[in-house]
């Protein structure tokens, strides 16, 4: 790494228009959590990293039994994805971030 330069690998979101058109379900209940994501449409991979934040500021509300049914895989995927992001492991990374979205398309099926 440089002394005064170094390089950076982010993860971005890119749904064909907003998360609130992806995946409406989810995106209706991260809205009503009022949690500090960085940005108004967060990455599915930066909702992973917030799962406790979430199941905590949600206590009461359906998403909230959905997502905890999913905590531990969303959670594992977050992990490893940042592991191989981190170790320049680009490829595994983009498959795991497939597994991600697979996983976010079983929670958004089962809200009502």
């Amino acid at each position: 790494m440089s002394r005064y330069m170094q390089l950076k690998v982010t993860v971005m979101p890119y749904y064909p228009r907003y998360l609130e058109e992806t995946y409406p379900k989810t995106a209706r209940y991260v809205k009503r959590s009022g949690s500090a994501l960085p940005e108004p449409n967060p990455s599915l991979y930066d909702l992973a990293g917030q799962v406790d934040k979430l199941l905590y500021k949600l206590d009461g509300t359906p998403f909230r039994e959905v997502l905890l049914r999913h905590r531990e895989k969303l959670r594992t995927l977050h992990r490893h994805i940042t592991e191989h992001i981190a170790e320049w492991r680009l490829a595994q990374a983009d498959r795991l971030l497939y597994e991600l979205e697979d996983e976010f398309d079983l929670l958004e099926a089962e809200l009502d």
